[in-house]
């Protein structure tokens, strides 16, 4: 006989919840016997035919990592009913202490038995955001601001040429050569190359290298004794000196480039024109992005100011823990803001739980203002989201997909973001909106924390 699951309310204090859940083993053993009856037909295992492994061998052989997949996936759907049966709206992920022997539970010995804990939704009636009046800086893209970028371009493609062959090397020429590293007479191994182009001042080589090429002239010969530094790459070199037998080729001046349709073509574009207008529509990007940023700040603070409630106690220590960390690791490393170099540690925590009781008000309210106007976000935006993310960790990305999908609350923070930037984006689009011309210099001047 399957035992009914017992939901229990054990705490109701301001807006924290408690609920003492337990799911009885025999529950558990008959969701497991679904399990393995749903994917007994696709199984194939060696000695038996497709389809017709027997449950018994399914259950000895994976019964404990199916019963644990099981647990996770009843955690949530269960979390997911005592809010819905109570009629909560849960501000935030929820809480889950296990109790008892997990080990146990799994091995389908013991009942699953847990407390969950969650901060409800407070009740509060948001702002028309229709009413407001926001105020979104805009500045025009000048001539001047293009014509600067393209001389960045035009910089940043440097182009070289022969210098006369009496001529010596000066820092920010490129000397063409080739070297030989030896270290006690003896040639290394990665220490030798033909037809190196180096540029003087680059720091691409050795500290000490580029310096004594300085004055160097086309066909001369000379030995640059270098040590590598303590702490280099290959140990075998590390801390070691080296002299470098160096022939010179060639050496080069640079020349910036003109930029005109040849120096366009050369980046791979048709045109002087087509090259201009990337910069034009790189730079409105830009200038979009700053725009819709001061804008968006001065929305937050008109909706902060527009509301007083209480606010759920777990998601304020959370969010003040993460800002706190945040601070203790800049201060670690030595960027203590010029503003908080001269206040105690008491004063410190009070000022930024100022910041985490602002940050999760803001965010109540926009994520009332979308439930209210049915803001909604797509799949394909969150799988966006977490393909950009994972593109963060070259060689590991199916691991961090995996361990979003896995975590509900990794996911969470996934999607929070987007959600809040649609929801500024419907605001953005009903509020009343007046446009103040300002220059890019103020319009990317950062506010005032």
């Amino acid at each position: 006989m399957i035992e009914p699951m017992e939901v229990t309310q054990t705490k109701s204090e301001g807006l924290s919840r408690t609920f003492a859940i337990k799911v009885p083993a025999s529950e558990l053993q008959a969701k497991l016997d679904e399990r393995i009856e749903e994917i007994r037909p696709q199984m194939k295992l060696k000695g038996f035919r497709p389809g017709k492994v027997p449950a018994s061998h399914v259950r000895k052989m994976y019964g404990q990592d199916l019963m644990g997949e099981l647990i996770n996936k009843l955690v949530t759907e269960t979390n997911q009913k005592a809010l819905e049966d109570n009629e909560l709206r849960p501000a935030g992920q929820p809480d889950v202490q296990i109790d008892g022997d997990m080990e146990a539970v799994v091995k389908g010995e013991a009942d699953l038995s847990y407390n969950m804990n969650v901060d409800v939704m407070p009740e509060f009636e948001p702002a028309d955001v229709t009413k407001l009046t926001i105020t979104r800086p805009v500045a025009e893209v000048s001539q001047e601001q293009i014509d600067e970028a393209l001389a960045r371009i035009a910089e940043q493609n440097t182009q070289y040429e022969p210098r006369a062959k009496t001529a010596k090397a000066k820092d920010g020429d490129a000397v063409v050569m080739d070297f030989v590293g030896k270290i006690d007479g003896e040639a290394f191994e990665g220490g030798s190359a033909e037809q190196q182009t180096l540029v003087l001042g680059s720091g691409q080589f050795i500290p000490g290298f580029e310096d004594q090429l300085v004055g160097v002239k086309a066909g001369e010969e000379k030995e640059v004794t270098v040590t590598f530094p303590e702490e280099y790459g290959a140990e075998h070199l590390a801390g070691k000196e080296a002299v470098f037998e160096v022939k010179v080729h060639e050496v080069r001046a640079p020349k910036t480039a003109d930029v005109d349709d040849e120096f366009a073509k050369g980046l791979g574009l048709e045109s002087l024109e087509q090259l201009t207008g990337l910069v034009k529509d790189q730079l409105k990007a830009e200038h979009d992005g700053a725009s819709r940023a001061k804008a968006k700040r001065n929305l937050l603070d008109q909706l902060d100011e527009a509301h007083s409630f209480d606010l759920p106690p777990n998601m304020v220590e959370q969010e003040f823990n993460q800002i706190w960390q945040q601070l203790q690791a800049e201060m670690d490393a030595g960027r203590t803001a010029d503003e908080d170099k001269d206040k105690s540690e008491d004063e410190l925590k009070v000022e930024y739980r100022k910041i985490a009781e602002r940050r999760v008000r803001l965010g109540l309210v926009l994520a009332e203002i979308g439930r209210v106007a049915d803001v909604r976000i797509s799949e394909q935006e969150v799988n966006q989201a977490l393909v950009r993310e994972a593109r963060q960790y070259p060689g590991q990305e199916q691991q961090v997909v995996e361990f979003f999908r896995n975590n509900p609350g990794a996911m969470a923070q996934l999607r929070a973001p987007i959600y809040e930037d649609k929801v500024v984006d419907h605001i953005l689009e009903v509020a009343e909106i007046t446009e103040e011309t300002v220059s890019r210099e103020d319009l990317f001047k950062e506010d005032d924390e």
